[in-house]
């Protein structure tokens, strides 16, 4: 049996102490005749069995069953094998590759050596006497799990099924971060696929084997079926009647918990959110609702509220050590105490409960409250009065007012009382402070103090006690008089919308502000009470300054808070952003401003800009520019009366936002009100800017002669039929009255509000003629009309799109197609008289359109296609819609697909028909693009996508400019095709080609061939550029200069480079020229740069050198820390000083450079410092001779100690019987960590493990 040997730490101090005893008197140890004898010593020894217990054997316990336990059993763990291997079978008929002859190559080896790359386990293949194939596979576990998922998809055929579940129980399936579908995937080795929560369909397809689909599909309604037993029920509670529902210390909520056997989760107060969430199985959450219910609905009844004062710092005491106050006293009354926000500046404490339960909470509050004796009782009588005589008193929030209901007599006893408090609160707070400081005066000086009572009218204080206690008692009184003389409050009006920002997160601004003003108290009002009072109070001084401080920051506020809206259409926003964002974050970034753009699906063109003023109008102007350019977009100024401005706008804008949208989206800016300024800007394309500009002019005229305003109603979807195609309808009534007639937009709260504006003659008229349309519309009629039941699928297709279109512009006039089976033509509208005859005419030119729909077909190669379909396919709903036609594109061609080979045909026949050779220059049906509609219309079409087809041209560009058009990572040639929508192709390098191709659009190719040859001009000009910086110069100097020249830290030579724009190149170490510098440049900036250099060498040359003896002992005491001595006299006397390195041959010798008059100065101080640092190194080495230990050195010490012993132990192996001591020399008996170790050999071969 072999045996371990651990040397514990515990056991080898104990060793070591015993080894290693002290003697007292710093004597030498002791011999071996004076010390313990050597019996003793071998005792006081540990034994080998004690040093290094030996591993347990295993021996029959009585039971049979027990080991026996030492001090390795407890540490020895079972060890368990990482590496698995599971069998896997694919039956024959669902096996992928069936190819007998090619098993293990061909595709199916690919794949697994594909697997076993991907996954890291070991696959082998077999196969069974049935063809079935068996994969063993070998690995770690989550190794085998996804080889077994990569074999099912990839080497077995793969079926597929849906099942449906509940849509809510989807995510159950999912799981947390999908963590239960990719277990639940990798558990059957299928592919489960959930639809998008917004997807309606509640279809999950699974797609695997079928042993794998059943398994998928049992498990997924196993997770389904467990949670149709399970609700979840949110209920809405107000935050303030939470502590009835939970009780105190959560009492009834876990009553109610216990007994539904639902589980309640009630939001805790820090959190303000109001809904409580009741899980469960279904009856147990309906039981908890209706519990919760019950609870909520008594208290809103039966309770309510009283409001008390309690300062802010006694909040704490009433709240208790985590809100253990609160839970006592909601447990003794039933009342829930309601305490502000430890942000908010607002005292006010809220007590909510039965009115016969307030007093007594009142009085628990109170007396946790230390300082409001007074207060208190006051209060209390108060209380008791008013609930023994009924009488309700209200405080009314926000306001200075308290209401007293009741009979008149016991209202008038309480508005007296009340009264009598309110005076006393005048002064309680002072005296309560007064009093607290004063306790405290006597604490600390152990002195009596007498205040006189408010009824003796006097002003003195008596102090009695010891006489420095009275002095100091005395002293501190006046102060605190005096300090309250000079206290201040100032009241500071701040708008609220600054008063978060002043506050800060979490309160970190106004903590940076009472810190510095620590002793001014500001209190900020509740944001409720909706006020811009801020309340300073502290020393006067304090108070101005903190004031001061405050207006300050609120004017910095004020001044980066300036907005600015810019109008920008719509189609540019994703312009102003630019790729990533990066136009926008460049504008923000420079002009330090904030900028919003309304949401993509928001019908707003305003672009919202946040900063100081000046800054807003440069980011304004840079926006305008992008949008300048990129449309043809102008700007005038009308002038208007700024009187009539408001009646322009009209209320909420309308009459001008009709103008904008009647133009075509222009923007029209009116000055500010009250600015005097007549300018009406008008911004848009240039047509609607011109038509934007009369209207505006007519109606102002029509403002300043004789205006008249009439407002009618009529039902929203008659609007569109009123306005009519194009604004046709509402246009005849306008041009026949001369009225302006206003509908509400989207916005407005009164949908079906119409207003007439104009003179009176043409508002009457114009009015009129409304009212007889909106009385028409309103006289409902049904007709009929024919229409071939071929056509109906057109009308009722996409949900009956058409249709609703129809309803919408034809004052929702109601259209019903017959039954497909009945095959009947008759269909049926109803609505309006006027609008029926309308709709009824469209749908006959929409009939006429289908019968006249040809279908043309137009070649495209397929290769086209996409380039002509546009981002998302823009491009051709652009088209479809323009010309009204339906566009089909073919299905693309399979380009790996092999030719289908043709049967073979006897005397050219096929199943007895004779057919006729293919024409070679018929087009791929894959190249077919169809287009149905007008045949006009369809021919339009036609052109329109030929259009779009790209062309391709070549430009001559240098191949060695290519690079350099790319770009680093393609980012120069990526810019280009952005900006001019086109693809550009850079011939490979190999080619050596001048030719680049340009394909795109033929209106966009221009532009992009005179973009690319500009870009060939900078570079030309960049190239000849370099060829005049290439200038080279070199200059000779010794190498013994480059230092000074090079500078500390490179500074002198950087100064060079930068000054004259050259780089400086010195040799390198191993080259041959060692006193050559090399200058790069244009060449009268080299030629400068080497006149400074030979300045400096020339100042170098005619300094000298002189060495100097300095005692090395104070070498260190002159360089000082970090060098900062030795730099100070070298900056001080301009010279050079080299010190000696360690082991040089003389260690007093320094080296002193510089002009010859400076370095007789700087070794005159160098030898007056040498002699001043001396003399405080020869007294501390006298010193130091004295404090030396009597015995001598350590190394002496150590001799006297004697050899050590090592560690010894009793009882060995090789003590008692023939085995050998280990040797601690031997690298085999004791080898290193990583070191090798050379093996014993031996006849039986080497030793197995």
């Amino acid at each position: 049996m072999s045996s371990v040997a651990v040397l514990t730490q515990e056991s080898f101090n104990e060793h070591r102490s015993g080894l290693l005893q002290e003697q007292s008197g710093g004597k030498a140890v002791m011999a071996a005749g004076a010390g313990p004898s050597a019996g003793e010593e071998e005792d006081a020894l540990p034994t080998y069995k004690d040093a290094f217990p030996p591993l347990p054997e295993k021996a029959a316990s009585p039971e049979g069953t027990q080991e026996t336990a030492n001090a390795w059993t407890s540490k020895i763990r079972p060890l368990k094998s990482s590496v698995i291997t599971q069998v896997f079978h694919v039956p024959l008929e669902e096996r992928k590759y069936k190819d007998l002859n090619q098993f293990g190559e061909g595709d199916q080896a690919k794949v697994c050596v594909d697997i076993m790359h991907k996954t890291g386990a070991h696959l082998e293949l077999s196969l069974a006497k049935d063809q079935g194939l068996s994969i063993m596979v070998s690995g770690k576990l989550d190794a085998v799990m996804k080889a077994r998922k990569e074999i099912v998809s990839r080497l077995q055929t793969q079926a597929s099924a849906t099942v449906a579940i509940p849509k809510e129980h989807h995510r159950f399936v999912i799981g947390k971060n999908g963590e239960k579908l990719q277990e639940l995937e990798l558990k059957t080795a299928t592919k489960i696929q959930i639809p998008r929560p917004d997807d309606p369909s509640n279809q999950i397809k699974i797609s695997g084997t079928k042993e794998g689909l059943e398994k998928a599909k049992h498990e997924i309604l196993l997770i389904s079926a467990e949670q149709d037993k399970r609700a979840v029920e949110r209920v809405n509670i107000d935050k303030v009647y939470h502590p009835f529902i939970t009780g105190a210390y959560n009492k009834l909520v876990g009553e109610m918990m216990q007994e539904t056997g639902a589980r309640v989760n009630v939001p805790p107060p820090s959190v303000n959110k109001t809904e409580i969430v009741i899980t469960g199985e279904k009856e147990q959450v309906a039981l908890a609702v209706t519990m919760i219910k019950k609870i909520y609905e008594d208290k809103k009844k039966n309770a309510t509220t009283i409001a008390v004062e309690v300062k802010k710092s006694q909040h704490k005491y009433v709240i208790g050590p985590k809100g253990n106050t609160l839970q006592e006293i909601l447990e003794k009354t039933g009342v829930s105490v309601e305490i502000p926000p430890s942000d908010s500046s607002s005292e006010t404490v809220i007590l909510r409960g039965e009115p016969d339960r307030l007093g007594q909470a009142l009085t628990e509050v109170y007396a946790k409250v230390s300082f409001e004796i007074l207060l208190f009782i006051s209060f209390c009588n108060l209380f008791f009065h008013v609930f023994c005589i009924q009488v309700h008193i209200e405080f009314t929030e926000g306001e200075d007012k308290i209401t007293l209901e009741g009979p008149t007599k016991d209202v008038q006893m309480v508005q007296g009382q009340i009264e009598v408090i309110v005076t006393d609160l005048v002064s309680i707070d002072i005296h309560l402070f007064i009093l607290f400081t004063v306790n405290r005066i006597k604490e600390l000086h152990k002195v009596t103090v007498r205040i006189p009572p408010d009824n003796e009218k006097s002003n003195l204080i008596r102090i009695e006690g010891d006489p420095q206690g009275v002095q100091e008692a005395k002293k501190e009184l006046l102060e605190l008089a005096s300090r309250m003389e000079n206290e201040r409050t100032k009241d500071l009006i701040i708008e609220q919308r600054f008063h978060r920002a002043i506050i800060g997160q979490k309160g970190e601004k106004i903590k940076e502000v009472r810190d510095k003003f620590p002793e001014v108290i500001i209190n900020f009002p509740d944001p409720a009470q909706k006020s811009d009072i801020v309340q300073l109070r502290g020393p006067r001084n304090e108070v101005e300054k903190c004031a001061k401080f405050m207006q300050k920051i609120v004017a910095e506020m004020v001044e980066n808070s300036f907005s600015l809206s810019v109008p920008i259409f719509k189609q540019f926003h994703r312009n102003i952003i630019g790729k990533g964002g990066s136009n926008i974050k460049k504008i923000r970034e420079e002009t330090t401003t904030r900028i919003d753009l309304p949401a993509e699906n928001s019908n707003s063109e305003m672009i919202v800009i946040t900063g100081k003023k000046a800054n807003c109008e440069v980011a304004r102007n840079r926006i305008l520019a992008i949008q300048k350019e990129l449309a043809n977009i102008t700007e005038i100024e009308v002038s208007i009366p700024s009187k009539l401005h408001n009646s322009l706008i009209g209320s909420k804008g309308r009459f001008v936002r009709s103008i904008m949208e009647e133009c075509g989206g222009v923007h029209i800016h009116f000055p500010t009100e009250g600015s005097g300024i007549d300018k009406v800007t008008i911004r848009g394309p240039v047509e609607e800017v011109e038509k934007a500009k009369q209207q505006l002019l007519a109606l102002a005229e029509e403002k300043q002669t004789k205006s008249h305003t009439a407002e009618l109603r009529a039902k929203p979807e008659y609007h569109k039929f009123l306005i009519g195609k194009g604004g046709g309808n509402i246009r005849k009534v306008r041009d026949s009255t001369g009225a302006r007639i206003i509908f509400p937009t989207a916005d407005d709260k009164d949908q079906e509000l119409i207003t007439v504006v104009g003179t009176e003659e043409a508002v009457r008229d114009a009015q009129k003629e409304l009212e007889e349309l909106i009385k028409s519309l309103d006289n409902v009629v049904e007709d009929t009309m024919n229409v071939d039941p071929k056509h109906h699928r057109y009308f009722v297709a996409r949900r009956g799109q058409v249709l609703r279109d129809l309803a919408d512009e034809y004052g929702g006039v109601m259209v019903s197609f017959p039954r497909t089976a009945t095959q009947s033509d008759k269909v049926t509208l109803k609505g309006a008289k006027e609008c029926v005859e309308a709709a009824k005419k469209r749908m006959l030119e929409i009939v006429e359109d289908l019968e006249a729909q040809v279908t043309i077909e137009c070649v495209i190669t397929q290769k086209f296609h996409r380039s002509i379909m546009g981002p998302k396919g823009s491009r051709i709903q652009q088209i479809t819609r323009d010309h009204n036609v339906q566009i089909k594109f073919p299905e693309r061609e399979d380009q790996q697909a092999p030719p289908a080979e043709a049967p073979i045909q006897e005397n050219g026949e096929a199943n007895g028909e004779v057919k006729e050779p293919v024409d070679p220059n018929a087009p791929k049906r894959c190249d077919v693009i169809v287009i149905s509609g007008r045949k006009e219309r369809c021919e339009a079409a036609v052109e329109a996508l030929k259009a779009l087809v790209p062309v391709t041209t070549e430009v001559e560009v240098p191949f060695e400019l290519h690079r350099y058009i790319i770009g680093q990572k393609g980012s120069g040639i990526r810019k280009m095709m952005d900006e001019f929508e086109v693809n550009i192709q850079v011939p490979a390098p190999e080619q050596q080609s001048d030719k680049i191709s340009i394909t795109g659009l033929a209106n966009h190719l221009d532009r992009a061939k005179e973009g690319l040859l500009e870009r060939v001009k900078e570079l030309q000009a960049d190239q000849e550029d370099r060829a005049l910086r290439s200038f080279k110069l070199t200059i000779t100097v010794d190498p013994k200069h480059h230092p000074k020249i090079i500078g500390r830290k490179g500074a002198i030579i950087t100064t060079i480079r930068t000054e004259h724009d050259v780089n400086i190149q010195f040799p390198e170490k191993n080259d041959e020229n060692q006193d050559q510098i090399t200058i790069t440049g244009y060449e009268h900036k080299a030629i400068a740069a080497r006149d400074a250099i030979q300045a400096i060498v020339d100042e170098l040359e005619e300094m000298i050198s002189e060495d100097i003896t300095l005692d090395s002992r104070v070498h260190a005491r002159i360089i000082g820390a970090r060098g900062k001595g030795i730099r100070k006299i070298m900056d001080e006397f301009k010279v050079d000083l080299r010190f000696p390195q360690s082991g040089a041959s003389d260690p007093n010798l320094v080296t002193v450079t510089g002009r010859p008059e400076l370095v007789d100065e700087a070794i005159d101080h160098l030898l007056n410092l040498e002699e001043e640092y001396l003399a405080d190194v020869v007294e501390n080495e006298a010193k130091m001779a004295y404090m030396r230990p009597p015995g001598g050195s350590a190394a002496a010490m150590d001799e006297q100690r004697g050899p050590s012993k090592g560690f010894v132990v009793r009882e060995a192996p090789w003590t008692t019987g023939n085995e050998k001591a280990p040797d601690m020399s031997s690298s085999e008996d004791f080898p290193s960590f990583g070191a090798p170790v050379a093996t014993k050999t031996s006849p039986w071969g080497p030793k197995r493990f």
